[in-house]
């Protein structure tokens, strides 16, 4: 058995909290074990619940959209989340649940050993990029022991959300670039007009 294959059935055993006896399926992730990019997301929703597989969804469509703009898959890229199972009526995860799925999260990354993590969303991106806002820092990326984090929007936000769909798929175009080393990792002025512009009309929204 493969150490994520084992870490997967510890993954569907674990009932640390509550939402374990609500669940159908635990959601541990899938992907390539030697992956270079690893993306996590925030939590499982409906459609993940019934299949125990990550970002199957409209907003998992449009994930594979992304993918594949920069000539990638699912099968080339790991995909996670910051929780395991689906939260009741799709709320959001609640602290004590980030904790306690944290470990399994430590772990994924560290079987995995991605050369860059890219956070889909706002509780991914407070994990890795604690008291900055998404609006803000959106699309950029900071080099940290040897691992490339980059924040961006989840793709459900362009579901809710349709002006940020074209911010989101530029954000994602920057990728090869970045882990290629050769793309700057701040925004230009103008970029940072525009996350400024949008993260207003947004209330902030974050997904």
């Amino acid at each position: 058995m493969s150490a994520l294959s084992e870490l997967y059935e510890n993954i569907r055993c674990c009932e640390k909290c509550e939402i374990a006896r609500s669940r159908i399926k635990s959601v541990p992730g899938e992907g390539a074990e030697d992956a270079e990019i690893m993306f996590i997301g925030e939590a499982p929703g409906f459609y993940e619940d019934r299949q125990g597989r990550p970002f199957v969804g409209s907003a998992g469509k449009f994930l594979d959209e992304l993918l594949a703009s920069i000539n990638l898959s699912r099968e080339q890229v790991y995909i996670a989340n910051v929780i395991k199972c689906r939260p009741p009526a799709n709320r959001d995860p609640l602290p004590q649940e980030i904790l306690n799925c944290r470990p399994w999260l430590d772990k994924q990354i560290e079987i995995i050993r991605p050369k860059a993590i890219v956070t889909l969303g706002r509780y991914s991106m407070a994990m890795f990029f604690p008291q900055k806002t998404i609006g803000k820092i959106h699309g950029t990326a900071e080099n940290r022991d040897g691992i490339l984090y980059v924040a961006m929007y989840h793709p459900a936000a362009a579901l809710h959300q349709g002006n940020l769909k074209e911010v989101i798929k530029a954000d994602f175009l920057k990728l090869p670039g970045y882990i290629s080393g050769n793309s700057k990792s701040t925004p230009t002025k103008e970029e940072k007009k525009e996350s400024d512009t949008i993260a207003k009309q947004l209330n902030m929204f974050e997904v």
